[in-house]
């Protein structure tokens, strides 16, 4: 059986401040130009049905260009990415796009997904750009603070905190980081396989990181775990599903820690 696919959902980020943030983890975007951004990313998908050992592994790396085009209120923003997919069959070049428009509201809409496996900056569970508000928010943001959005695999509602991480530099540039953990329930027939139906739970969670100046997205990590059960007629068979994502601005040194990001 080939493993379960990820599905799109598209998800309108309205512009937002904290408590703002939390609503779905869509931080808006300010209305400043700022210059064409490079991103190094990295990736791996893995696997494990049933009791055995036996994984399947996929492994991505490469490079992206993020450009953002402004035409009177409207802002454009498409990410193009070119990468390495390595599997067991071999290694393959493969390239992928995502674009996104923000309206004279100020709210995002995603305009064309030729993103696949899911590595351009613009297909992530946070916005590309906060605006000065959310910012300041951020940096004077102590504790945690609960929030809900879709769910990228169900379209379901995932639940959890947000947390201010460490200030940080990445490639150079002073940033501020922002931790994120949220859960929800895995149930339902698996996209592409209506026969079969999977009952378990979906975690995602890391950290992104912000330049103080420009406010930008410059680092980010995330990790997706999927755990439970596929249930068909022949029975039930464990499965689990980790997902994981790193993309940082090009010359980024790693910044970040599984605690720094997240404390459980």
């Amino acid at each position: 059986m080939e493993p379960p696919q990820k599905e799109r959902t598209t998800i309108t980020r309205p512009r937002a401040s904290i408590p703002g943030l939390c609503i779905a983890i869509a931080l808006a975007l300010c209305t400043s130009a700022l210059a064409d951004q490079r991103y190094v990313v990295r990736g791996n998908d893995s696997y494990q049905i049933g009791h055995s050992d036996l994984q399947t592994q996929i492994s991505y790396s490469g490079t992206q260009q993020l450009s953002i085009v402004r035409q009177g209120k409207q802002t454009r923003f498409v990410a193009k990415v070119r990468y390495t997919r390595t599997d067991q069959e071999g290694r393959s070049s493969a390239s992928a796009s995502f674009a996104q428009e923000m309206a004279p509201s100020g709210e995002l809409q995603d305009s064309a997904d030729a993103d696949p496996d899911y590595l351009t900056v613009l297909n992530q569970p946070f916005a590309i750009e906060l605006d000065e508000e959310t910012l300041r928010d951020l940096l004077h943001l102590h504790g945690s603070v609960p929030f809900d959005f879709p769910s990228p695999i169900t379209g379901g509602s995932l639940k959890g905190y947000l947390l201010r991480a460490s200030v940080a530099r990445v490639s150079g540039k002073p940033a501020v980081g922002v931790g994120f953990d949220a859960t929800g329930p895995m149930v339902g027939p698996l996209p592409d396989h209506p026969n079969i139906s999977m009952h378990g739970k979906i975690r995602m969670r890391g950290a992104a990181y912000y330049a103080l100046h420009g406010a930008l997205l410059l680092a980010l990590d995330e990790t997706l775990t999927i755990t439970g059960s596929l249930n068909d007629r022949a029975g039930s068979t464990p499965v689990t599903i980790v997902y994981k994502r790193s993309i940082r601005a090009d010359g980024a040194q790693s910044v970040m820690t599984e605690a720094q990001a997240v404390h459980p």
